[in-house]
C-alpha cells in the first residue's frame, strides 16, 4: 500500500473514487467544489490502484476540515477508512494545526466517534441527506 497526498486541483484518481462513491453510489450531484483547489488530498493505492481517499482543507485557528473520505465498495472494511483519518492526524499536526472537523454523514458517524470525533451541534442536511458535525482535538 502507498500513500500520496496532493495539493490544490483533485486529482483523477480521488476523483474516480468520489464519482464511485458519492455520485454512483449515494446519488449526490453536487461533489466538486470550490474547497478542491484549496484542500490537500490523500489517496491509498495498492498496486498503483487507487482505493481510497479523503480531503482536508484549513479553517483557519489551527482546525481544519475533512471530507469527502470515501473507500471503494469492494475495499471496505479492510480498516482503509482509519488509514485515511490517521493520515490526516499526521498531515496536519506537520502543519501545526490543534483540531479536526467533518461533516459526517449521520449513519457514518459512529466511524468518527470510533476515531476519536465528538459531535458538535445538532444534525443538518446535505444534498437532502442528514449529517452531523464532529470534532477531533490533536
Amino acid at each position: 500500500m502507498e500513500i500520496k497526498r496532493f495539493s490544490g486541483t483533485v486529482p483523477e484518481d480521488s476523483a474516480e473514487i468520489r464519482r464511485e462513491v458519492f455520485v454512483d453510489e449515494q446519488g449526490f450531484t453536487d461533489e466538486f467544489d470550490e474547497f478542491d483547489e484549496i484542500s490537500t488530498h490523500i489517496v491509498i493505492y495498492d498496486s498503483n490502484t487507487p482505493i481510497a481517499t479523503l480531503r482536508f482543507y484549513s479553517e483557519g485557528s489551527g482546525s481544519y476540515h475533512i471530507g469527502r473520505v470515501a473507500v471503494r465498495r469492494s475495499r471496505r472494511k479492510e480498516g482503509l477508512g482509519r488509514v485515511l483519518i490517521d493520515e490526516a492526524i499526521k498531515a496536519v499536526r506537520e502543519l501545526g494545526g490543534t483540531a479536526l472537523t467533518v461533516g459526517a454523514q449521520e449513519d457514518k458517524a459512529g466511524f468518527y466517534a470510533r476515531c476519536g470525533f465528538l459531535p458538535e451541534g445538532e444534525r443538518y442536511f446535505e444534498q437532502n441527506y442528514p449529517h452531523v458535525k464532529m470534532r477531533l482535538k490533536i
